[in-house]
């Protein structure tokens, strides 16, 4: 498996894989099963995310297995609304004693791995790699998980160690936001 930046060619089977995984798409077993994405990721803003180096990917010769966004919380242009709540809660939100306006950070997710690869190592790979992307510009890479995706906070929380940092409520849709340090030392699919 490569895990690598998304070029922007890769544009089109992000955006299938993002689609076949987005919540409208799957059904409520298949939401607890497995975790969603939301959000409004179509093959031009994943190329224009591609073109600023914000996603990654994992390839398995030629195939794409997973993505995973890693920005900048101040890049996008037209933020969706929890990140916009997340960016005006950065006073609130402490990282190690910090508000999160006084840390480095990255912005972490979404993160989608295809069907197939799920249980393989994937979304490990995705999650060490984005770490070491991040080392050298951030202290600590914060992801929002809707509350009632639990299959993802699983993954992130109890798997991968991630911190909750807070929550927040937008509409009838609580998220959690997690945290975890971009100093971690590690090879992807460990």
């Amino acid at each position: 498996m490569d895990y690598r930046y998304a070029a922007a060619a890769d544009a089109p089977a992000m955006a299938e894989l993002f689609a076949a995984n987005h919540y409208d798409s799957l059904t409520e077993q298949e939401r607890a099963d497995q975790g969603f994405v939301q959000g409004g990721l179509d093959v031009s803003t994943l190329r224009s995310m591609a073109d600023d180096g914000s996603l990654l990917v994992a390839d398995d010769a030629g195939r794409l297995a997973g993505l995973l966004g890693l920005a900048a919380p101040g890049s996008m242009p037209s933020p969706p609304p929890p990140v916009q709540t997340l960016l005006g809660a950065q006073d609130s939100l402490q990282w190690q004693g910090h508000s999160l306006r006084a840390t480095r950070w990255l912005l972490y997710g979404p993160v989608v791995v295809a069907a197939a690869y799920r249980g393989k190592g994937v979304a490990r790979g995705l999650f060490t790699t984005a770490i070491q992307a991040a080392s050298e510009r951030a202290d600590v890479v914060v992801a929002f998980i809707e509350l009632a995706n639990q299959a993802s906070w699983k993954v992130h929380v109890d798997g991968f160690g991630m911190t909750p940092l807070g929550e927040f409520v937008i509409g009838d849709r609580a998220y959690g936001v997690v945290g975890t340090s971009a100093r971690q030392s590690a090879q992807p699919g460990n």
